[in-house]
């Protein structure tokens, strides 16, 4: 099916192989490799800041994408890994003007930037760059991979502490409990706030303004932590019987008004309750008020003017049968970008309150940000054919595949002496002839200056 096409590429002498024509000397192939990389990391420092801006000023989020790299993966064809990477890479050159300023010039590769942007403070960032000026990109990797290493080895210290971890218990000959521990500093740290938290509950069956008369008189501070100890214990006890028994530990009531759940416009009769609360009831958008009635546990108390119409018992919107049905179907959040495949929900496109069915043409399936954009976000979703079509709060399409814009403007090259960039084959090419480095006296010498600061 691939083997034939009537497609005719566009012929342009710039990007003819080199073996058409006459045969340039290796030497001149040499200096435009050596120029043009110039002119590519100078473009791509370009390139990186207008992503930091874009990103800093949420351009991405105006499609309903979730983050930056998720838009660069749909709009500049990355894989997401690496628009990871660079949207990481983007950030950091806005704290390191060093680096950035000589990125720009073109004296830097991408390659060596992504590298120094793994261990760069400001305290060492003329080292790092007078060290990737002079460096080969190996050598410069060698350097921070030696960092790393040796930054990394601190957090292995915490980790050996983790490993550590112990608790030992005997019985006295009374019967009483004797155990003996030790945590890491972070764990420690809260099972003591646990511990002076639980202090301060009712530990005796009273309410904390009485706990001190129901307390035993002259207990010590070792049996108040003691109590505590119990009194974590018997809460983790009693969440594990709610567990057991399938029971929920809280449940969520929504008192929705027939007029509201059918409603475009924001009112106040949607109510947020709890069962037995004695705070007032927080009044809810419609919106949000559908969105549990897509795919959830709740239980719906319909009312007309305050007064209940119907009950729903508590249930599953979507049977799993049909949710498997829909996860076979669609594999996946359907929002155009989108790359979720775990915790989706699913959706009813015409909602169940405006007179929608439960039925596999009336779902699709949708990531949490996703979802929570088409109730609350002003995104629309309409069924088209066999494929859903999205809707910015606009009124504009979002495309499923964006359409191919072919270049234009000037070239790379003109485009950067414009821009009053000197780029020549030597710009980028590393200033030292690749000679041996010592990687313990470089790896030591930049911890050190990072450890003093400026």
């Amino acid at each position: 099916m691939f083997g034939s096409s009537n497609h005719r590429p566009c012929r342009n002498a710039a990007f003819e192989p080199a073996c058409e024509g006459p045969r340039r000397s290796l030497a001149d192939l040499e200096q435009e490799i050596r120029a043009l990389g110039a002119h590519i990391a100078a473009a791509t420092c370009r390139w990186l800041l207008l992503i930091a801006e874009f990103d800093e000023r949420g351009g991405w989020a105006e499609w309903g994408i979730k983050s930056c790299a998720h838009w660069l993966s749909w709009r500049c064809s990355l894989g997401l890994s690496t628009a990871r990477e660079h949207v990481r890479v983007a950030r950091r050159l806005a704290e390191l003007p060093l680096v950035r300023e000589a990125f720009a010039r073109g004296q830097l590769s991408y390659c060596k930037v992504r590298a120094i942007t793994r261990v760069a403070e400001p305290q060492i960032e003329a080292e790092l760059v007078e060290l990737a000026r002079h460096a080969t990109g190996a050598q410069l990797d060698n350097v921070v991979r030696g960092c790393v290493r040796a930054i990394r080895a601190t957090e292995e210290r915490a980790r050996d502490a983790f490993q550590e971890r112990s608790l030992s218990w005997s019985f006295d000959h009374d019967g009483s409990l004797q155990f003996e521990g030790k945590l890491p500093a972070d764990e420690g740290a809260l099972l003591l706030c646990a511990l002076e938290a639980a202090s301060d509950t009712p530990l005796y069956g009273a309410s904390r303004k009485d706990a001190s008369a129901e307390a035993p008189a002259g207990a010590t501070p070792y049996q108040r932590r003691a109590d505590a100890l119990v009194t974590l214990a018997r809460a983790g006890l009693a969440a594990a019987d709610t567990k057991r028994s399938g029971g929920d530990p809280c449940e969520l009531v929504l008192h929705i008004d027939e007029a509201t759940l059918s409603a475009s416009r924001i009112v106040d009769r949607s109510e947020l309750t709890t069962p037995g609360s004695s705070a007032d009831p927080l009044p809810v958008a419609p919106e949000t008020a559908r969105r549990p009635g897509c795919d959830a546990s709740l239980v719906p108390i319909i009312e007309r003017a305050g007064a209940p119409l119907s009950v729903g018992r508590r249930r599953r919107t979507v049977p799993p049968a049909m949710r498997r049905a829909l996860r076979a179907r669609d594999r996946g959040c359907r929002f155009p970008g989108c790359t979720h495949t775990r915790f989706l929900h699913a959706h009813h496109i015409r909602h169940w309150a405006n007179g929608g069915h439960t039925r596999l043409d009336n779902l699709i399936e949708l990531c949490s940000h996703h979802h929570r954009l088409v109730h609350e976000g002003g995104y629309a979703v309409e069924r088209a054919g066999r494929r859903a079509r999205f809707h910015r709060p606009d009124g504009r399409a979002i495309p499923h595949a964006p359409p191919a814009q072919r270049a234009r403007g000037p070239g790379l090259e003109r485009r950067n002496r414009d821009a009053g960039l000197e780029i020549a084959p030597t710009t980028c090419t590393p200033l030292s002839a690749g000679g041996r480095i010592d990687y313990d006296i470089a790896v030591s010498c930049l911890l050190t200056r990072r450890e003093r600061g400026p």
